[in-house]
């Protein structure tokens, strides 16, 4: 007599695949993924013996696996930190127009290389090396991908196994544990350094140049700042002293400043424009701080040096793509119309917000906050923003901010962070801040809908 069959305690893979839900996970997953979705969840329920389960509670598994899958992992986020230029979080914002070239450039074929009036082979670097020189006053200029790679290309161009004095009190680090000497060593240059921590005499780079040397180096301290009982040399002359010795003074200034800021209240600092001024043969900074474009590392200066720089092979291995020089190319462009560029450039207008417009935006969201979160204590709150970790990282700007208390605070700041655009705030004093500076009026409906709503 034969035995009757045993029913499955799931359902088989054919039958979910042919069922009405499995249709929308086909149409927006596609079947490779749907069905390695489904064999998973399938093969995990049986590992585990959890059955029986029905079909749609197989589905709902699969379905969150592949949403999962398919999410991308650099997402928008509301940057609440109250570090405006927040290394981590991407630095600066592109303007709209910046983001939308960049993306134009990416959809089609472009004149990247090629010279429309020529018909021939073009330099990409031509696309903003005008547009620099125009702003900064300088005779050449050439763009990597950012500013380490400019310092790299630079001395390796030119101290490839020779000598750069370097002042103690500039040897910094950078973000991700990036350091000048380490940047030094791997670009062929033997650092000399010169002075003390907190202070460095002309007498020091004198006595330094030898017939190893190569240039005279200065690094701007744009992510720290030392007080006190200090010394430095002054651009003018450490450009003296390097010319008297036949040698180019380079001066990497970091965090990529062409205007005065002082215009618009913050905090003065130098422009590539003010060091080539003063005497620097080279200048490099950074595209995607105080400049507020792209990710870039720029370089200006002499002519002559700029040419050698981009007859170096490594300038290939670290030049920009179409995408970040299209938007690099808008971005300097706003700088022709000085009048309108703090309305138009996204990290000027972030800065230059007055306090009382944030501390309005803090007071509108107050009510809805306290309604997501009524068992927590929710105030707004006076506060200081940091421009950024890599860009007067001393100097703070007034601010509000919203503030949650009560236990569980890390707990809260991951549920912050689960959001479907993730806010992104900081713990201090027993409170978790929301930083409002960067949450501009036109972005506040998206951060108040996907607050929970009580109940």
């Amino acid at each position: 007599m034969q035995a009757p069959a045993n029913p499955s305690p799931l359902p088989s893979l054919d039958a979910l695949l042919r069922s009405p839900e499995a249709a929308v996970l086909l149409e927006r997953f596609g079947r490779h993924a749907t069905n390695a979705a489904l064999r998973a969840t399938l093969a995990a329920r049986r590992a585990a013996r959890a059955f029986p389960a029905s079909a749609t509670t197989l589905l709902d598994e699969a379905a969150d696996t592949l949403a999962r899958q398919f999410t991308a992992s650099q997402r928008p986020v509301f940057n609440l930190t109250g570090t405006v230029l927040h290394t981590n979080l991407g630095r600066a914002p592109l303007p709209p127009e910046a983001a939308a070239a960049a993306a134009e450039a990416l959809r089609s074929a472009t004149t990247l290389e090629f010279d429309l009036a020529t018909g021939r082979r073009g330099e990409r670097d031509d696309h903003v090396a005008p547009l620099l020189c125009r702003i900064t006053g300088a005779e050449a200029a050439t763009v990597v991908n950012n500013n380490a790679a400019a310092v790299l290309l630079v001395l390796n161009t030119f101290a490839l196994g020779r000598q750069v004095p370097v002042s103690r009190g500039e040897l910094i680090e950078i973000g991700g544990a990036f350091r000048i000497p380490d940047i030094m060593a791997r670009a062929g240059a033997v650092l000399r350094e010169v002075g003390t921590t907190n202070r460095t005499h002309a007498r020091d780079y004198q006595a330094a140049i030898g017939p190893e040397t190569a240039l005279l180096m200065r690094v701007h301290p744009s992510n720290y700042a030392i007080a006190g009982f200090t010394a430095v040399v002054a651009t003018a002359e450490l450009a003296g002293i390097a010319h008297a010795a036949g040698l180019p003074l380079v001066e990497d200034l970091g965090s990529g400043s062409l205007v005065d800021l002082a215009a618009w209240g913050l905090p003065h600092e130098p422009t590539p424009h003010e060091s080539l001024a003063a005497g620097a043969d080279l200048v490099t900074f950074s595209g995607d701080k105080l400049l507020g474009g792209p990710q870039a590392g720029l370089v200006v200066g002499h002519a002559e040096l700029i040419k050698r720089i981009n007859a170096n092979p490594m300038k290939r291995a670290l030049r920009l793509d179409k995408a970040r020089l299209a938007a690099l190319e808008h971005v300097l462009r706003l700088y022709l119309d000085p009048d309108r560029l703090r309305d138009r450039l996204p990290v000027l207008r972030l800065l230059t917000r007055p306090d009382t417009e944030i501390r309005a935006t803090a007071d509108r969201l107050l009510p809805r906050l306290r309604d997501a979160f009524p068992d927590r204590p929710v105030a707004v709150e006076p506060c200081r923003s940091q421009i950024g970790s890599g860009a007067l990282p001393v100097d703070l700007l007034p601010s509000a901010a919203l503030t949650i208390g009560g236990n569980a605070l890390e707990s809260l700041a991951v549920t912050l962070r689960a959001l479907p655009r993730p806010v992104i705030g900081r713990i201090a004093t027993g409170r978790l801040w929301l930083d409002c500076r960067c949450l501009e009026p036109d972005e506040e409906p998206v951060f108040l809908a996907q607050l929970p709503a009580h109940g």
